[in-house]
């Protein structure tokens, strides 16, 4: 046994055998020439002689039994396949998935009612409250999504976060359970909350806003990264992980609507919150069990989001450059550099064609131009804020859920036998249970059905899953306009006019809007977070998921916007305002015709931006077998495959 060292590495051989590198020292060679070759370094040259061609005769890299994508473990180490990621892994996240989202709905399905009721304000500040909280939850990811993709990663940023969140929790907890910090009532009637007991209460909120801004964005794409795309069949599993990774969420919605809001209403507010903050430190403790078989992409470049400033900057300083007529024309880097880099080539896309001018090769700049790949990224992005604006109405009317729609249901028949009342919010788990019924019937009945038909390993295409939503969530807010104008008749009927007074119609009357909402979101909902992840830029893939967060988040600031707006408007002199604290003497049956004007025009635009958008076209290099490392240079067999 000999043993051969050249430019930092030994590896034990036979005199008459070929030697042999683990996969990880390959692995580290690869990455070694690449950073030098880029330095443009004399170290390259040396390194490549001295390891080449000194020392080193053919060698065989068994690759076999690794991961594909190049993630490794949490100290950096390549990973098994077989032992590690896909479901197996993805069993730690789920869990905590559903106790974030039982703890999140089982506060933003009854606040508004908290608002009213414990802090006594009045209709139109709690839905804006509700909105303007809700609001900050969806939007904080693009912060935290940021910190992932440029800083610390999934793992660590989505730890951070956790804590925060949870610290959130215990506050808020004891915000509505110690006597100190809530209103006191004297026979009955409650005084209004002090200026320090609604600041605690709003900045345990919003802790929570700032936990989950960090947890949100990283923990779904934490989950996709559990599977390799390289790997065929890990692939098509990955094609049903967003909807069974819904159907988690779905779950701890669902008991949080029927179980919390039952607990918070008739236990108490502090058992009703104190329940999900157990849950989910249990939750964590569950998912860092599973930190042994997690995979963790590696970060290829420092700050990700730089192209979406140097590309247009660029493209501007060469306005006045000729196009090529042919695109290959454009700088492009050779297939080499994206093997030896392990980053994603995108093909071009004749979309956004000014942009192409930041990968014009002009002689005279002193700096070489982006590439085709730099260009087609910031091309995505600009598509998918296309796509997004056509879902911030959508994302209004599902804000609806757990505002409007919850008050109106207070002022409905809720009894269920002689003695007991359904809660108003709990009818937000028709939402849930709609949903868990509809993923695995579309999961495993539509798309293969449809696969059948269009060759499509999805069934249909994001696109077209997206626009199904979109029309059944029209027709579900045609129906809400119309049971209250059904409403508006019984008042009238009746003759009610008083705020508390009780409309003879029973509450299920709102359950068709309710199902019909969930079933929509089995489309537009996992399918948005779908195509974020599935478009996004490789190296931007948690910042891609925030156009789903944020997009929900605007969405109740717009709500929040437009309620209002509407209730200043329609407020005026003898006019009833179309959302006053009285919803018996009411016109919200106007608003409801609003937003389904608003809904429909919607359509119109999503239908346009969908025909004009480009998907994403990428090639993945694939090493099969053993990669073979000469003394000439280095051979890789690329498999290309289309996206």
């Amino acid at each position: 046994m000999r043993l051969y060292k050249g430019a930092g590495f030994g590896e034990a051989r036979n005199k008459n055998s070929e030697p042999k590198l683990s996969p990880h020292t390959c692995i580290h060679i690869i990455n070694n020439i690449y950073i030098l070759k880029e330095k443009n370094s004399k170290s390259f040259y040396k390194f490549f002689h001295l390891f080449f061609h000194k020392n080193i005769s053919p060698i065989k890299m068994e690759t076999k039994g690794f991961t594909q994508d190049g993630t490794v473990d949490l100290r950096g180490r390549p990973v098994l396949a077989s032992k590690t990621g896909k479901w197996n892994a993805c069993a730690f996240l789920v869990g905590y998935e559903a106790f974030e989202r039982m703890a999140f709905y089982g506060i933003a399905s009854n606040l508004v009612n908290y608002l009213t009721t414990q802090l006594h304000e009045d209709t139109v500040s709690s839905v804006r409250n509700v909105n303007s909280w809700s609001g900050s939850v969806w939007i904080t990811p693009i912060l935290g999504a940021y910190i992932a993709d440029t800083y610390l990663g999934r793992f660590w940023t989505f730890t951070v976060s956790s804590l925060i969140y949870v610290m959130g929790m215990i506050m808020l907890t004891t915000a509505v359970s110690l006597k100190s910090l809530k209103p006191t009532c004297t026979n009955g009637i409650c005084n209004k909350a002090s200026t320090s007991q609604v600041a605690f209460f709003y900045i345990s909120l919003y802790t929570i806003a700032l936990g989950a801004g960090g947890t949100k964005p990283n923990i779904s794409t934490f989950g996709a990264d559990q599977f390799d795309d390289f790997n065929p069949h890990e692939k098509e599993l990955k094609v049903s992980f967003f909807n069974w990774w819904m159907f988690s969420s779905f779950l701890g919605a669902l008991f949080a609507t029927l179980g919390l809001v039952y607990i918070q209403e008739n236990l108490g507010w502090g058992l009703g919150y104190g329940v999900p903050t157990v849950g989910l430190l249990v939750s964590l403790v569950v998912f860092y069990l599973g930190t042994p078989i997690y995979r963790h992409k590696v970060r290829k470049t420092k700050s990700p989001a730089r192209d979406l400033i140097q590309v247009p900057v660029t493209a501007f300083k060469n306005r006045k450059l000729q196009l090529p007529q042919n695109p290959c024309q454009l700088h492009e880097h050779e297939p080499q550099y994206y093997i030896n880099s392990g980053k994603r080539q995108v093909h071009y896309t004749p979309i956004f064609r000014f942009l192409d001018k930041a990968a014009v090769k002009d002689g005279n700049s002193g700096r070489p131009p982006c590439t085709v790949t730099q260009v087609e990224g910031t091309k995505l992005v600009l598509g998918m804020m296309l796509i997004w604006l056509v879902t911030l109405v959508p994302s209004t009317i599902w804000a609806q859920i757990n505002t409007l729609f919850v008050k109106q249901g207070t002022t409905l028949d809720r009894s269920l036998g002689s003695s007991f009342q359904i809660p108003a919010a709990s009818l937000g788990s028709f939402v849930t249970l709609s949903m868990l019924i509809s993923v695995p019937m579309y999961d495993r009945y539509f798309v293969p059905f449809m696969r059948r038909k269009t060759g499509n390993p999805r069934g249909i295409t994001l696109l077209q899953r997206l626009g199904i939503g979109f029309v059944i969530q029209v027709i579900a807010i045609a129906i809400a306009y119309a049971v209250e104008v059904r409403r508006m008749h019984v008042i009238r009927v009746h003759q009610i006019t008083g705020p508390k007074q009780i409309v003879p119609m029973n509450i299920f009357w709102l359950l068709p809007q309710y199902v019909l909402l969930g079933i929509a979101d089995v489309f537009n909902a996992i399918g948005l977070l779908e195509f974020f992840y599935d478009q996004s830029p490789e190296d931007m893939q948690s910042l891609g998921t925030t156009f789903f967060t944020s997009g929900i988040g605007i969405g109740n600031f717009l709500n929040s916007f437009l309620v209002t707006m509407v209730d200043k408007l329609t407020d005026r002199g003898e006019h009833k305002s179309w959302i006053g604290d009285n919803l018996n003497d009411s016109h919200l049956d106007y608003y409801y015709g609003f937003l389904l004007v608003i809904s429909t025009l919607n359509l119109g635009a999503f239908i346009w931006a969908s025909s004009k958008y480009v998907y994403k076209r990428e090639t993945k290099e694939v090493n099969e077998g053993c990669i073979e490392m000469e003394s000439k240079a280095l051979e890789i067999s690329p498999l290309g495959l289309q996206v």
